[in-house]
């Protein structure tokens, strides 16, 4: 069968497109297929080390810090597993200096990598919420309050009771249900617009407690700022984690960059039969 010879424009010829895209589909296929069998298994370590009451389990920090190291080792491991195949599988080139088969073998692993990227923020997403969100109940919760605030009361019951709460179980209410939504939106102003209750709804609030609760204004002024003060607490808990979520997995996708990259080199090296006997980087000498 004969071959038409491709000759570059530094005089490298080979039989071969620069490309094998049928060994970075592989590389990226079996990423994704890893990616997701250490999503479960993380998933299923997650659950065996967190633990409902506050006196049993791993504390949050450790949680985090284990979760965004684990997102870590995911990214290495599935990585350079796939960068190595499509290393290893790609075609042969005859004619090529080392420096530009070392140049097309780390294009490789990083062409692997981001396809295994794109394609797994796509079918990997929901795999990846169920994870974060199912052993981390608690900030998951505090992060859906926060979206779900401006179209929804309900987002803000948990802090209504805590306004409207009595000080005796034979304290009468008068309408329970009539300041609940009025409360809510008060609470969810107050969020969106990031400043807390105003002086004149402060005022406001203690007043409809104080007629709910029988407390005395002081005291319903103080229950207001203490309630204010959980929810704002909650919310920068809840951002501090989205915060420290996105770093971790902004540095495993930089770190499975290179494990791909440097991975493509050795299975193309092993693919030529030279890795391992000489430089991965050598100067190509001038012809006279």
């Amino acid at each position: 069968m004969e071959q038409t010879l491709a000759t570059g424009a530094r005089g490298d010829v080979s039989v071969t497109p620069g490309v094998s895209w049928g060994a970075v589909i592989a590389g990226a296929v079996v990423s994704c297929a890893l990616t997701l069998v250490l999503l479960a298994f993380g998933a299923g370590v997650g659950f065996s080390v967190v633990s409902p009451w506050g006196s049993s389990g791993v504390s949050a920090t450790t949680f985090k810090i284990g979760t965004g190291l684990y997102f870590i080792v995911i990214a290495m491991i599935s990585s350079a597993v796939g960068g190595y195949l499509a290393g290893r599988l790609r075609a042969t080139w005859v004619g090529v200096a080392s420096t530009e088969i070392t140049f097309r073998d780390t294009a490789h692993g990083l062409l692997a990598w981001a396809l295994a990227t794109v394609v797994g923020a796509a079918l990997l997403a929901a795999p990846a919420s169920a994870l974060i969100g199912g052993v981390g109940a608690a900030t998951s919760a505090a992060t859906s309050s926060v979206a779900s605030a401006a179209q929804s009361s309900g987002a803000m019951d948990g802090y209504v009771d805590q306004l409207l709460r009595t000080e005796s179980s034979g304290q009468a209410q008068v309408n329970p249900a009539d300041s609940r939504s009025e409360l809510a939106r008060l609470l969810t102003s107050s969020v969106e617009n990031g400043d807390g209750l105003s002086a004149g709804d402060r005022s406001y609030v203690a007043k409809l407690i104080a007629n709910r609760t029988g407390l005395s204004q002081a005291d319903a002024e103080q229950r207001v700022d203490q309630v204010v003060a959980s929810l704002k607490s909650s919310l920068e808990s809840a951002r501090q984690a989205g915060q420290q979520i996105s770093i971790w997995l902004t540095l495993s996708l930089f770190i499975g960059a290179l494990s791909a990259c440097l991975a493509a080199m050795e299975g193309g090296g092993t693919r030529d039969g030279t890795w391992g006997k000489q430089p991965l980087f050598r100067r190509r000498s001038t012809a006279t």
